[in-house]
């Protein structure tokens, strides 16, 4: 009797993997690597947070997987001060950072077979690789009206500002979305890791009444601390939205364990709390991203989008893997845009997170012969 196909056989390679061999060029480089391409956050952890983890270090009882009453309190005034939202009927719910809710998500929601999974054209990966845990089908759409009648659409993802080409959508647009998915029952997921991020636009979350006219109704809206507060360490992330459907994840969640631990929900409490530090943290990633957006315009790319979030996307109008070459021999490392969908096959991601002195020295980099 065979065995049944492992669970990695239905899903995409890796992409950080192929990333290798460009990455050993770039280490190569005399004066070292600089890495702007994972994106991951480099600044030291605010010490409010810190001091509010290590307060809760002696946590030997279960957490509560809803959170505990000061969590999801924080929660909800963040919500309401950052997205606009309305207090009253409103469902949150703790996460271990945000990946693992967005490649769970369709499963959880007993999305299956039959169903299918809107997902902008070009994305973040893990959107598609939950929509293949769960057996669905996806569809990389920007308009929703080229996917025309059917009604086997069960979940659509939307993500402003973009990642990654930083792309901020308009309220009207995001209404548009929640309004179609309302009129076939399916459930709009909006991925707004990046929202205090706006540079040159400012971003809307869905839960805003002017998206989501008041009611949070098939609605739910994704959030991390990770880049807001330099938390990716800690896997501290949350969703807020329809009160039903985050009751149903809430169920579902309590029977597998997935528990953000009791630590860590202390130290969202004082992050979400405190917004001063990321202030600080947002300037920095404003002064960060002046200089590189400089540098690689001089260079000779092009800037496309990127007027909010964590990265630049960037192009020379080739193949992204020459470019990453290019790029790596001068000791820079970025994505490719083909990690984000096939219409990202000219495109590089350039991210913000690279210590001042390492992205101060990118200007020089790409000026080498």
């Amino acid at each position: 009797m065979s065995r049944p196909a492992p669970i990695s056989a239905h899903l995409p390679d890796f992409p950080w993997d192929t990333l290798d061999a460009a990455a050993t060029v770039a280490a190569a480089h005399p004066e070292g690597l600089i890495n702007l391409s994972v994106g991951t956050p480099v600044d030291p952890v605010p010490q409010v947070i810190r001091q509010a983890l290590a307060d809760a270090a002696d946590s030997p009882g279960y957490p509560l997987t809803a959170g505990t009453p000061a969590l999801r309190a924080a929660i909800t005034a963040w919500v309401v001060r950052a997205c606009g939202a309305g207090a009253n009927g409103l469902g949150v719910l703790p996460t271990i950072g945000s990946k693992e809710l967005v490649a769970w998500l369709p499963t959880l929601l007993g999305i299956g077979p039959d169903d299918v999974v809107v997902v902008p054209s070009v994305s973040y990966p893990t959107y598609e690789v939950g929509a293949r845990l769960a057996g669905a089908t996806v569809v990389r759409s920007d308009s929703l009206t080229s996917v025309g009648p059917t009604s086997r659409v069960r979940l659509v993802w939307v993500n402003s500002p973009g990642n990654p080409n930083g792309k901020v959508l308009p309220a009207a647009h995001l209404r548009k979305v929640v309004d179609w998915a309302r009129e076939r029952g399916a459930v709009v997921a909006s991925d707004e890791c990046y929202l205090p991020l706006g540079w040159s636009a400012e971003p809307v979350s869905v839960l805003s009444s002017e998206v989501c006219g008041g009611s949070y109704d098939g609605v739910l809206a994704v959030h991390s601390l990770s880049k807001r507060s330099n938390l990716a360490g800690y896997r501290a992330g949350f969703v807020a939205g329809d009160p039903a459907l985050v009751a149903e994840l809430l169920a579902v969640r309590k029977h597998a364990g997935m528990i953000v631990p009791a630590p860590v929900q202390a130290a969202m409490v004082a992050a979400l709390q405190d917004d001063e530090h990321a202030v600080e943290q947002r300037e920095r990633y404003r002064a960060r991203r002046e200089v590189l957006r400089q540098a690689f315009e001089a260079a000779g790319f092009t800037i496309e989008h990127s007027e909010a979030g964590l990265y630049l996307w960037a192009t020379r109008g080739e193949d992204c893997w020459k470019t990453v070459d290019w790029l790596a021999r001068r000791g820079v490392l970025v994505a490719p845009g083909l990690f984000y969908g096939p219409t990202g096959g000219q495109h590089v991601r350039v991210a913000l997170t690279e210590s001042d002195e390492r992205v101060a020295a990118v200007a020089g980099r790409l000026a080498e012969e």
